[in-house]
């Protein structure tokens, strides 16, 4: 029997997404529509271990999200820069072709909703044999109307459980959407495909010249780093981004389409996210501290404050603890826009919020001003932070729950909770969760400086 390895790719920024998903938490790893994470969700939908492609910025909380639901990846790959999909699957492609050239990889991005799972593992067994047979398969969502946001595939004659394809189409306009709907021969390009290895890579080889090439480069220059491992900076940075359709699936013969409905959507909008969403009686999908009054089809969020909304009628408001969006439903795909206009304007929130993840557990600024900070701090249990000493701040520590064991110069000892310390500026320091449970302190910075850089690592159990 052909082993098939799922290969998730958890790359994108999720901008459309702003203020809630950003580049440094994009939205698959943001529990958008119940408990799970996108990325949990798409890694829990197969039975396999995979192989997953992220960045340098996410790997420590894409393998905690893995752990948190008891999965073991097979590999953890890091992208030095994001390069678009095709570059991320050769890459993918060429570390199963080492032990196996026959193998075939079912790839997925980590940023689609599927509501029913049992309907996507049908399809992938209908789509097995066509790949064993020789062809890089598709997955064709059935349309649900005309919508301008998707590629779409046409599909050619019968093979087996499915089609060729005729043709790959970028997004189109409504009224060619309307026609491409009403004609049955399209599908909307699903973004996952089941691909033969070696199959893959010729195909690529031969449409993208030099791509595979590079990425076998950059395998061969990488390394491991604890459980991950590095593709060579410079190598992978020196390839042209492409889509995997753009770079083959558009110009191969050997392309099939498997048309399957199984409540598919890539969560690419907040209209999207709202249609996916339950809603009340008056069509309002409603998330956190939200109270609507005389209120229609709107999207409300609030991750923190109370949100009031009074006679509001298709609209998205999101309110996180840093930021607003108040955007008419109908153009929530100009979304991406402020997001360019903070990056031009140098707003840090244009990519990251008051979280900051590391891989000990994460970091929340409470509130700052001039030569303060205030901080709320989680360690795992077991994870400690590195031996470090800052040249410009002090800090001040009270234990909230759990226990912290606090290296301070010479010594070493125990805080419990409505326990503090005080580290002052120039001395080395570390902190540890020794216990079974979380680790949560308030940390009090103050000093000329309080900027996230001002951090000399003396030891680090995590090679940073």
């Amino acid at each position: 029997m052909t082993q098939i390895t799922p290969v998730i790719l958890s790359g994108g920024a999720g901008t459309r997404l702003w203020p809630l998903s950003r580049e440094l938490m994009p939205k698959q790893l943001l529990k958008l529509t119940g408990e799970r994470t996108l990325l949990q969700e798409t890694a829990l939908r197969v039975a396999e271990p995979s192989v997953v492609v992220c960045n340098h910025e996410h790997r420590f909380i894409v393998a905690e999200q893995l752990r948190e639901v008891g999965l073991e990846p097979k590999a953890v790959v890091i992208e030095p820069v994001g390069r678009n999909t095709a570059p991320a699957a050769a890459v993918a492609a060429l570390m199963l072709a080492e032990t196996d050239p026959g193998a075939l990889m079912l790839l997925m991005p980590s940023d689609h909703l599927i509501a029913d799972s049992e309907a996507f593992r049908r399809a992938v067994a209908v789509a097995t044999p066509l790949a064993q047979d020789g062809r890089m398969v598709t997955f064709g969502i059935q349309p649900t109307g005309p919508n301008t946001g998707y590629g779409y595939i046409k599909a050619g004659a019968a093979l087996g459980g499915g089609f060729t394809v005729e043709r790959f189409v970028e997004k189109p306009d409504l009224s060619t959407a309307e026609t491409y709907v009403a004609s049955g021969a399209y599908t909307w390009n699903s973004g996952i495909f089941l691909l033969p290895v070696g199959l893959f890579l010729a195909e690529l080889d031969q449409h993208a010249p030099g791509m595979v090439a590079s990425c076998r480069a950059a395998l061969a220059k990488g390394r491991s780093d604890l459980f991950f491992f590095r593709l060579d900076d410079e190598t992978f940075a020196g390839l042209k981004g492409q889509s995997i359709d753009y770079a083959v699936m558009e110009h191969s013969d050997k392309v099939a389409v498997v048309p399957v409905d199984m409540g598919w959507s890539d969560i690419g909008s907040w209209s999207a996210l709202w249609q996916e969403s339950t809603r009340d009686e008056f069509g309002n999908a409603v998330k956190g501290d939200v109270l609507a009054i005389d209120t229609r089809n709107c999207y409300l969020r609030s991750q923190d404050h109370l949100v009031a909304a009074v006679g509001l009628r298709d609209l998205v408001v999101i309110a996180t603890d840093d930021a607003v969006l108040v955007a008419d439903k109908s153009r929530d795909q100009e979304v991406k826009a402020v997001v360019e206009a903070l990056k031009r304007d140098g707003r840090p929130e244009a990519t990251q919020g008051t979280r900051g993840w590391r891989p000990w557990g994460w970091f929340q600024t409470i509130e700052q001003g001039e030569r303060f900070k205030v901080k709320q701090i989680h360690v795992d249990p077991g994870a400690k932070l590195s031996l470090q000493k800052h040249w410009h701040r002090s800090e001040h520590w009270v234990v909230v729950k759990g226990t912290a064991l606090v290296t301070r110069g010479e010594e070493s000892f125990v805080l419990r909770e409505n326990e503090s310390t005080f580290i002052p500026a120039g001395t080395a320091h570390r902190l540890e969760n020794p216990g079974k449970v979380p680790l949560r302190l308030i940390e009090v910075q103050s000093g000329e400086y309080v900027g996230e850089d001002d951090i000399v690592r003396l030891e680090d159990v995590y090679g940073r």
